[in-house]
């Protein structure tokens, strides 16, 4: 059984943080510097959580060195040193270099963490490793807390990743972390990101299609459970963790108050000033159209019942704070429309084709 508890040794700060870019609003970073800057290790670092990652580290004086194969958004931090590589077997450019801590956000496989962990045996203080709830999977009770079973597969050495694969990989990749940094490692498990810069539309689809007014298909029930967290908000709360030197394992869910599906696109509707009309078509009906899900929404049922139901009460008292979710819709609404006509084919939900066939055969 994993360590789950969450140390504290310098826990001296709960104000909120968030980073900055796109959408600061009322949780916007501390301005005050930290009172011991860190050397700051990001494996990564130019995707979707790294870029938030830097700039609510640089917002907190801290010193951030990069390490990847400068193939995504290579222009996007000019100024830091950037260390080239690729952590499935070039990590020379590490050697000789120290850090206080590294943060390792893009591992999908146990074997990138066991190479980049040991590379860095000696040469970090702290090892915060970015998991899932996925692990979770089958989410078959609800109020899940960190000590909870995790998925696991017959074959560990796989290293494909799929539906099926990715909740036990990630969780083999966490004892990787554990074992090279028995007494230093941090494991955070968020649940979906959301927010300016996602790559998967899972959320932006919502502010995106509610802002197109009309009749808008809502999946399942408005009492179906959710949660999110915004990748702004997770970042900070990184950042923070390592200046409280905090430790363990720890779950990264909101909002700290029930949110329904209903309360998510009433509000995302809200916030977005749409006039559209929401149409509830229930799980049966869709799945008999091939949806099982539809973009971050399942039916709580079966192995998913729990999925929305993670407990994240840890994080929440080690300081972790969410900003409104009516903030991160008008962001992630505002980055969405900034983005070129290509960037702007949502990637998740409905295209308005296939909505209007579906609600057309829901009426009929």
């Amino acid at each position: 059984m994993p360590d789950t508890r969450l140390s504290r040794r310098r826990f001296l700060r709960t104000t909120t943080l968030a980073i900055g870019g796109l959408g600061i609003g009322a949780c916007s970073p501390r301005g005050e510097p930290a009172p011991t800057p860190l050397r700051i290790l990001i494996l990564g670092g130019t995707g979707f959580i790294g870029p938030h990652q830097v700039r609510s580290a640089l917002a907190r004086g801290h010193r951030v060195t990069l390490f990847n194969r400068g193939i995504t958004n290579p222009g996007l931090f000019p100024d830091l040193e950037t260390l080239i590589g690729d952590r499935d077997g070039d990590l020379a450019a590490l050697e000789g270099r120290t850090w206080d801590v590294v943060i390792d956000n893009s591992a999908t496989l146990p074997r990138w963490v066991r190479l980049s962990a040991e590379a860095l045996r000696g040469s970090a203080g702290k090892y915060l490793f970015v998991s899932s709830t996925g692990v979770y999977i089958p989410y078959l009770t609800t109020d899940i807390r960190e000590g909870a079973p995790v998925d696991t597969i017959d074959d560990p050495e796989t290293e494909v990743v799929n539906g099926r694969t990715f909740g036990a990989l990630k969780a083999l990749a966490e004892e990787e972390a554990r074992t090279t940094f028995p007494d230093t490692h941090l494991v955070l498990r968020p649940t979906y990101i959301i927010g300016p810069g996602d790559p998967t539309d899972r959320y932006s689809y919502w502010p995106v299609r509610l802002a197109r007014g009309g009749e808008v298909l809502a999946p399942g029930t408005p009492d179906d459970p959710m949660q999110h967290v915004d990748v702004r908000d997770l970042a900070a709360f990184m950042i923070k963790s390592l200046e409280d030197d905090l430790a363990g394992t720890c779950n990264v869910v909101g909002p700290r108050e029930p949110l329904t599906m209903g309360g998510l696109l009433e509000r995302t509707r809200a916030a977005v000033g749409s006039d559209a009309t929401l149409t509830w078509v229930d799980a049966a009906f869709l799945q008999d159209h091939g949806f099982s899900a539809l973009t971050y929404w399942t039916e709580p049922a079966g192995d998913y019942l729990g999925m929305m139901q993670v407990n994240g009460d840890k994080a929440f008292d080690a300081g972790f704070a969410m900003r409104p979710l009516e903030e991160t819709a008008r962001d992630t609404l505002q980055w969405f429309n900034s983005q070129d006509a290509e960037r702007q084919e949502l990637r998740s939900g409905l295209s308005a084709e296939r909505e209007a066939e579906l609600l057309a055969a829901f009426r009929g």
